[in-house]
């Protein structure tokens, strides 16, 4: 007697189906995310092309029920906006300044020279970062009201620089640490002297570094709110993001040029990754292991 034996059936390959959709189906989830993210900025673009009161009428609409055209020229046309504007720049660009040329030779010094409490130091500097300006703020007023600083330019660049620089230095750090010391040796053989290697040579190679330290300095001085508000008296002083809370208080309420001023502060930094968002994406990725 014979034993017939079936042939194993050949299970269905499960991700013929999904290779099949993946062409599809991760575009439209992109999609989606994209819209996620978006639809805040929509939201406020949208607002900022009604009048106050159409921002405020119950039920609320998605587009105006009255456009309005003119809120970014009352926006730019505002002596206030642009006071609070001129801030901002200076602040945002004084910050950096100060924390670039300070972690420049504090990153390079603590990547190149093996010294007595090196990893001591670099912990410091990473723990200066668990601190927030909100949790020190009362003693930040105190600090530069015993110095006479208090409604100066001077105490936020001052408070900026100090709580961007660990980062600054934490990532210059690693792209310095990455550099072959032979590259150092070799332009040492060609005459070259310490600092003229760091300058000419070692910033030119951690440029990705540079300006993923340059760039997110920027942004979180320019977002800078709780130190703004609390050391910045003078409402032609303030920066735009304190500044533009103006315009709606109890006595007044323009939504309208609100939603239209956020807009306009959104700009410069969107701008500025266009531009450098090549270098950002490699400054993240290759500083972050040595």
């Amino acid at each position: 007697m014979s034993v017939v034996t079936k042939a194993p059936v050949r299970p269905r390959d499960a991700t013929v189906g999904w290779r099949t959709l993946r062409p599809y189906v991760m575009p439209v989830l992109g999609l989606l995310v994209a819209f996620a993210f978006l639809w805040p900025y929509l939201v406020m673009l949208l607002n900022a092309f009604r009048p106050s009161a159409d921002v405020v009428q119950t039920p609320a609409s998605i587009l105006p029920r009255e456009w309005k055209w003119t809120t970014f020229a009352e926006v730019l046309g505002d002596e206030r906006f642009l006071a609070w504007l001129r801030t901002s720049v200076v602040v945002a660009l004084a910050s950096t300044a100060v924390v670039v040329v300070v972690a420049i030779p504090a990153a390079y010094f603590t990547a190149r020279v093996r010294f007595p409490g090196r990893v001591a130091f670099l912990f410091l500097v990473l723990v200066t970062q668990m601190f927030s300006p909100t949790s020190l703020v009362v003693g930040i007023y105190r600090e530069f009201f015993t110095l006479n600083l208090v409604n100066t330019y001077m105490a936020i660049i001052l408070t900026n620089a100090a709580f961007n620089l660990a980062f600054a230095i934490w990532i210059l750090h690693g792209f310095f640490s990455s550099i072959p010391k032979e590259i150092e040796e070799a332009a040492e053989l060609d005459g070259c002297g310490r600092l003229a290697t760091l300058l000419r040579i070692m910033l030119s190679l951690a440029r990705p570094g540079l300006v993923t330290a340059t760039i997110f300095t920027f942004i979180a001085a320019w977002n800078e709110y709780v130190v703004a508000l609390t050391l910045m008296l003078d409402d032609d002083r303030k920066p735009l993001t304190v500044g533009i809370n103006s315009y709606v208080t109890g006595y007044e309420q323009n939504w309208d040029q609100l939603f239209g001023a956020s807009i306009v502060a959104i700009v410069p930094v969107v701008v500025l990754f266009a531009l450098i968002e090549k270098h950002l994406v490699g400054g993240l990725t290759s500083g972050a292991v040595k």
